[in-house]
């Protein structure tokens, strides 16, 4: 149940002046260091719930970081971040000569390919526009679009996107902001202080589980690429890094990094989701500081312990169930009695005694299984059963 924790700092980028008969971003190549020299591969990211961001420990995750540290990890290179703000940001800094490689969710587009060398790619998207699921009216087709609000992230491939429907159906307007975020935009959609944006489809649905009022309005585009891009000029860095996305190797980080972001979204249900975010505000509160005692306890993480309570009880202290079940964790009578729980009912105690089944049960796997396996094979096996008393 934890939620995206971004962190972000604009750093002083330094710009290299441009010699005769060279452009900027191929004297960038040349001037910075291969990390087969140094050791060290710079990287340019963005902020951002498919790029890299904080998790709750405030250790570094997210796609894209899982990719590179893969990559740099079977190059025995260490890597050296540059958190920008925007996608414009980025894509500056591969021209500035302070950036080995630019990882930020980029879409590769022919446009790019002409200022930048293209490195491999890892996840396929669609753009799309997302309004609020209250818009009136809701454009359903491109010829809807003119005269639809759109606010979109400055530098982005959804300039060109809208740009090349405006030559097609003329009076399509919109509007770039340079400082913020595509995440951050499709925020002020779900509050309704802007009218639409258009997003890449991984970027929604990920998203719309902390704003499900985000609708999506049409899809604009086909299948596109998001990828890596390197200043121009790269192209030794660009083969290799082709080389290890195409390996075994490449394969296996692609697969953890879609395991871990993206498996568990599934199908979007709005009214499940906005039963959710409503209880993170209201219910969750009461009870996080249980969650997090217990995980000082226990060792098992707090939002673990509060996504299974939510699961078995939607974080109802007082929760009852036909077959016997009571309280916050739904745990057995005789669950309850073999953990000392006199009283299921009462969120601290209940709490306690779950987080300290699980923890049992952890404990006796064998610590040869790895984790996250490990934690996996230790939680209650179905939704909706008496989980705490198999």
């Amino acid at each position: 149940m934890s939620r995206w924790k971004f962190a972000s700092s604009l750093l002083a980028l330094p710009l290299l002046l441009a010699g005769c008969g060279e452009s900027a971003g191929q004297q960038a190549a040349t001037a910075l260091k291969p990390p087969s020299e140094t050791r060290t591969l710079k990287v340019a990211t963005r902020n951002g719930s498919t790029t890299y961001y904080l998790d709750r420990h405030e250790n570094p995750v997210g796609p894209e970081h899982a990719l590179i540290s893969a990559y740099a990890e079977a190059r025995g290179w260490q890597v050296e971040w540059t958190m920008l703000d925007s996608t414009s940001a980025v894509l500056a800094a591969l021209e500035s000569g302070n950036t080995h490689l630019a990882a930020a969710g980029l879409t590769h587009l022919s446009s790019r390919d002409e200022d930048f060398t293209r490195g491999p790619a890892h996840t396929e998207i669609t753009e799309q526009l997302v309004c609020h699921r209250d818009a009136r009216p809701m454009p359903r087709k491109p010829e809807d679009i003119p005269g639809t609000d759109i606010v979109v992230t400055a530098g982005s491939s959804y300039v060109e996107t809208l740009n090349g429907l405006n030559e097609q159906l003329p009076g399509i307007e919109f509007r770039e902001d340079d400082d913020q975020t595509t995440e951050v935009i499709l925020s002020a959609v779900a509050k309704q202080d802007i009218g639409c944006t258009v997003a890449d489809s991984n970027i929604v649905q990920v998203m719309r589980r902390h704003f499900p009022h985000l609708e999506v309005a049409m899809t604009l585009t086909g299948g596109r690429n998001l990828g890596w891009y390197l200043p121009k000029g790269a192209d030794a860095l660009a083969s290799d890094a082709h080389e290890w996305m195409n390996s075994a190797d490449g394969d296996e980080a692609m697969g953890l990094m879609e395991n871990r972001y993206y498996t568990y979204i599934g199908d979007f249900d709005f009214v499940d989701l906005r039963a959710l975010n409503r209880r993170i505000e209201e219910r969750l509160p009461d009870f996080i500081d249980e969650f997090r005692e217990a995980e000082a306890k226990t060792g098992m993480p707090a939002d673990l312990l509060a996504a299974l309570a939510y699961q078995e009880s939607h974080w109802d202290p007082t929760a009852k169930s036909p077959t016997g079940v009571r309280g916050i964790m739904m745990l057995t009578r005789r669950t309850a009695e073999s953990l000392g729980v006199t009283n299921r009912l009462d969120p601290e105690a209940a709490i306690d005694g779950g987080a300290r089944y699980l923890a049992d049960r952890h404990r006796r796997l064998p610590e040869t299984i790895p984790e996250p396996d490990r934690t996996f094979l230790a939680l209650p096996q179905l939704p909706g059963r008496d989980t705490f008393g198999l």
